[in-house]
């Protein structure tokens, strides 16, 4: 067992050492004087005139915790010319009445309320909503912008989303989330997950949904029929662009705070349904598979031999494990640091508070990063053999990345339950 807790010991601090090469390459992108904090003074002043009209499209189902904040961040955008389409399936959801009475309390001009008018059998309700929306959009919206209902805009938000469009090469923008641990231990663990995440992101050129621009010419030359025909809208997109000779871009200045609270329940449902939208279309899932062995089932790996040497008496081996796991979970922990304070830098200068990690969550991180990579195991495991999705309330069958069946589907229900994050699942 020596030689190999010797060898297990190396290849888990291998895998820390290129996993501080990836943070690395994003916090210089963060910190980059061309990418800035905010756009730069020319993007930032980029004039009215030549920013191009935008539709923002909101897909609503049940109460999310903060849609009253979300509606009023994009009714009160910096940008010229744009108008805000939300599409609910049901007017008995509550999200109905929200948007409406949002809506009369801001005096907005610049929005719609609109029902799903046939939900498709053949893809998420999601995707059949954005569907309906870009279909029923004019000639003269250049940009469509997606949005979720988590997503609280600060005034500049679409500005930033849709300034770097004017580049020939720029397909789409993109921004991120950034889950704040709330007390939590399901939320420190989505928090670890995410973090991680985000980089993955960053590097492989992955767009997020809940803060998304792209041009409507390229959704008119294939892209709406995919989404026609696919469980989620955004994982899809790198490789759809690429196939054009397009890119993605990654504005940090939209990378926005989520504190919604959690629990286990809806931690592994949502983690499972993230990890089913990667294999299916996540143009470099081999990679991330290949990600998920070296950062989370070796320290697993490593962990249960640990247990396995000191049961069996084997302290040599028992002691080199242990030290190789307790240095991997500490540099784990100084990069999650490394990467909240880069951040925290970013969200404030949008005027976003969030508090600064304290030293009783770093301390709770300790047993948190192990939690975090044996729940993502199981998230990645199950991902592989789930046939069936059940989201917000709705069942799908799911055969491949083209091969989606709605299979159940009610108008939203609140049951009676309190307004919180377990509406998404």
């Amino acid at each position: 067992m020596h030689e190999l807790a010797i060898s297990l010991s190396k290849s888990l601090l291998t895998g820390l050492a290129i996993q501080m090469v990836f943070v690395s390459a994003f916090l210089l992108y963060l910190r980059s004087p061309s990418v800035g904090l905010r756009p730069s003074l020319e993007e930032h002043v980029f004039p009215d005139d030549k920013l191009p009209k935008t539709a923002v499209i909101l897909c609503l189902r049940g109460p999310d915790p903060f849609l009253p904040k979300c509606l009023q961040g994009l009714l009160n955008q910096n940008y010229p010319n744009y108008d805000i389409k939300l599409i609910v399936d049901s007017q008995q959801d509550i999200a109905w009445k929200i948007a409406h009475d949002t809506i009369r309390e801001q005096q907005a001009t610049n929005i719609e309320v609109h029902l799903l008018k046939i939900p498709r059998l053949n893809c998420s309700l999601k995707c059949s909503s954005l569907v309906q929306a870009v279909s029923d959009l004019d000639d003269s919206y250049k940009v469509v912008a997606l949005v979720d209902a988590d997503t609280i805009a600060h005034p500049n938000w679409l500005r930033e989303l849709v300034t770097p469009l004017a580049h020939p090469k720029v397909g789409a923008t993109t921004g991120n989330r950034w889950y704040v641990p709330t007390g939590s231990w399901a939320s420190l663990v989505r928090y670890l997950w995410n973090i991680a995440a985000i980089v993955q992101m960053y590097v492989f050129g992955i767009s997020w949904g809940g803060t998304l621009a792209i041009k409507t010419e390229l959704l008119h030359q294939g892209l709406l029929d995919k989404w026609g025909q696919a469980f989620c809208e955004d994982t899809m997109m790198r490789r759809a662009l690429a196939k054009k000779g397009m890119r993605i871009k990654f504005v940090p200045s939209l990378i926005m705070v989520n504190r919604e609270e959690c629990d286990f329940s809806y931690l592994t449902n949502w983690l499972k349904r993230q990890m089913l939208c990667s294999r299916l279309y996540h143009p470099c899932w081999w990679a991330v598979v290949s990600d998920a062995l070296s950062s989370v089932l070796l320290p697993i790996v490593v962990f249960t031999l640990l247990l396995t040497a000191v049961l069996t008496k084997q302290w040599s081996a028992a002691t080199i494990l242990f030290t190789s796991f307790f240095g991997y979970t500490v540099g784990l922990i100084l990069l999650a640091i490394a990467l909240d304070n880069g951040v925290h830098e970013v969200v404030s200068d949008n005027g976003e508070k969030i508090p600064k990690l304290s030293l009783g969550t770093i301390a709770k991180m300790l047993i948190g990063i192990p939690l975090t990579h044996w729940i993502y195991a199981f998230a990645m495991i199950s991902s592989q053999y789930m046939g069936k999705v059940k989201w917000r309330g709705v069942t799908y069958q799911v055969k491949g990345p083209w091969n989606i069946r709605l299979v159940q589907y009610t108008p939203y229900q609140l049951l009676n339950s309190p307004i919180n994050s377990k509406t998404s699942l």
